[in-house]
């Protein structure tokens, strides 16, 4: 069998994948297993992963590599399953795979498209719709709880010139979406002569390619977004009006105890400043339940965040305690309030996600088709196509129903 590369996590993550996926297509019996820490939970589906994998492949070299393997790195290689580790900031390195050149070095990725599952290798060049390209890597913040630093390191960013060269490789292949992707995105360009800032990054792609109908942007942390991102977001056409927010809490003290740089007042002004000027806008948010010391009215403020925002794409996470974070040594919310709360909060998206799908009824919306029938308006709602809709195509829709929480 030709490698497997098997994902976890962020979206990094996966354009890493595909990356790897690519890189090691010549190498036989190998199975690569890219792993998460950011939760407890993660690291479970990471173990859980990796034993799947050896009973599927019982002959097969299996590595792991990842956050994972960084943060959790005696307990990982200690597994009987695992054959070997390789290091995150090396996963790239076709040398690290002890794959000879012909096998890994000369084989250049395949476009990516990872809106769903990763693609296999091998498909039409007219099949992929969008393109993930990581311009920066690590994070140089200290929130209390999180182990990613530990996992991914400094924060790194790839220059302009190839972010560009890597933006027109995924064009040349027919791609009509580029979203750029980063572990703390907003980050981008501080470790880079003259410390330029993600708008410059934006600028310049959508100078270099008046063509491209679309570009995106993963989640961002809003005390980090300068003022020509915010231009773009509020008056580029060609931005998507899609902004994913690194929230964490709607609670000012536990943002304080997670040592975010926010406040709840900031995110509230950002988004209605930004809402001013694209009043299409498609909010999501990263949102924590149950951190440590929350109370019911701390919840309570988390809750509400999320109808004030209008927070329709949301990533809820229930609080794990990482071993080495300060989050793991504060008082603990129990697991039952903990999984309770995390339930209100997905209710909550829910709501507000139903609402939002609601109001675009008998509205024109350009959507981007994609390969299983499917696309994506420019604020990131999810569209059922009608069956003449080739993928890669961007066309205009008017839904006239809700079914199975897409628009169609």
């Amino acid at each position: 069998m030709s490698a497997q590369v098997l994902s976890l996590g962020c979206r990094l993550n996966l354009s890493e994948s595909e990356e790897m996926r690519a890189m090691l297509a010549g190498a036989d019996d190998l199975v690569v297993v890219n792993s998460c820490a950011v939760t407890s939970e993660a690291v479970r589906q990471t173990r859980q992963t990796i034993r799947r994998a050896r009973r599927a492949n019982p002959q097969a070299r299996l590595l792991v590599t990842g956050c994972a393997a960084e943060v959790e790195r005696a307990a990982i290689t200690a597994m009987p399953e695992v054959d070997g580790v390789v290091a995150n900031d090396a996963k790239l390195d076709w040398r690290s795979w002890n794959v000879s050149p012909c096998e890994g070095r000369d084989l250049a990725p395949q476009p990516r498209d990872t809106s769903r599952s990763l693609p296999s290798q091998g498909l039409a060049k007219n099949m992929y719709t969008r393109a993930f390209v990581p311009v920066q890597n690590g994070c140089d913040h200290a929130c209390t709880f999180c182990v990613i630093p530990q996992g991914r390191g400094a924060s790194r960013s790839l220059g302009v010139g190839e972010v560009l060269r890597e933006a027109e490789r995924h064009l040349a292949s027919g791609v009509s979406e580029i979203v750029l992707t980063g572990v703390d995105l907003t980050s981008w360009g501080a470790d880079l002569p003259g410390a330029p800032r993600l708008g410059a990054l934006c600028e310049a792609v959508l100078a270099a390619f008046p063509a491209l109908p679309r570009l995106r942007l993963s989640s961002i942390d809003g005390a980090e977004l300068d003022d020509a991102l915010f231009e773009l977001l509020a008056h580029e056409r060609r931005m998507m009006p899609h902004v994913h927010l690194s929230l964490q809490s709607g609670d000012d003290m536990i943002l304080k105890r997670m040592k975010r740089r926010h406040t709840r007042g900031d995110a509230v002004r950002l988004v209605g400043q930004l809402r001013a000027h694209r009043p299409d806008l498609g909010l999501g948010a990263d949102l924590i339940a149950g951190f440590p010391t929350e109370d019911e009215a701390m919840h309570a403020s988390n809750l509400s965040i999320i109808a004030e925002l209008g927070v329709v794409h949301g990533h809820v996470f229930p609080f794990s305690p990482r071993p080495g974070t300060p989050a793991a040594r504060m008082p603990q919310v129990g697991p039952a309030a903990v999984k309770a709360r995390a339930a209100q909060l997905r209710e909550a998206v829910a709501r507000q996600r139903q609402e939002w799908l609601a109001s675009m009824l008998g509205k024109p919306l350009s959507v981007l088709g994609e390969r299983d029938g499917t696309g994506h308006a420019e604020n990131f709602a999810p569209v059922f196509l009608p069956d003449d809709c080739a993928a890669g195509e961007v066309v205009t829709i008017i839904p006239s129903r809700i079914a199975d929480g897409m628009l169609a």
